[in-house]
């Protein structure tokens, strides 16, 4: 079985991977060096593996790849749960939805900078916010830019009917990724406890 991709990567991984071949043979051995390990860095950070997606209406998938730093309630207006996850320049970055759905809101804002593992980094860093509406509920995605990671791509748009474990977007390079669910959701992680996308159950909802 192939490699799976982010679309659109090979764009830049295949240039990189001939031009640093070219380069060895002809004798600029150590720039063309550099330019294969940049490919297969490359290779490595856009792979986009499939995925187990559990089924049930009641389930909270995880959106991220990563580990939980931070579990509290009281947010969205006073009424929710979040569940911040950090990823690493070593995790997968494609994002998925948590849950089935209609989109009701795609909103970009401009921030900061902040390493992603600090708790100020879901208030003040650069964002977008991702409402997903399954009729019963309304459930939040904020895909958030960190100190290294600052594009964040999301391939949603407002209306759009999503799956639960559907490709959503990507952060590129290190990141975080904020969960609000609603107040009364049964929590089925912990802090400091690896999740995948698309995969772990986050917590299960009314």
């Amino acid at each position: 079985m192939g490699i799976r991709l982010v679309k659109g990567s090979w764009a830049w991984i295949v240039p990189l991977g001939i031009g640093g071949c070219l380069l060895v043979l002809a004798g600029f051995f150590w720039l063309g060096a550099a330019a294969v390990a940049i490919a297969g860095c490359l290779l490595f950070f856009f792979r986009d593996p499939e995925r187990k997606i559990p089924s049930g209406d009641d389930l909270i998938l995880s959106p991220a790849d990563g580990r939980v730093v931070r579990i509290s309630e009281g947010e969205g207006g006073g009424e929710g749960i979040l569940v911040s996850i950090f990823l690493s320049l070593w995790d997968v970055h494609v994002n998925r939805a948590p849950t089935r759905g209609k989109v009701s809101e795609v909103v970009h804002r401009k921030g900061s900078f902040h390493f992603a593992f600090r708790d100020k980094a879901s208030e003040q860093n650069e964002k977008n916010t991702i409402v997903l509406d399954n009729g019963r509920n309304r459930i939040t995605v904020k895909q958030i830019a960190g100190f290294i990671a600052r594009r964040v791509v999301c391939w949603l748009q407002p209306g759009q009917l999503v799956e639960a474990g559907q490709r959503i977007g990507m952060i590129k390079f290190g990141s975080r990724v904020d969960l609000i669910l609603p107040e009364g959701t049964r929590i089925a992680v912990r802090k400091g406890q690896r999740v995948k996308a698309g995969e772990t159950v986050i917590g299960y909802v009314e």
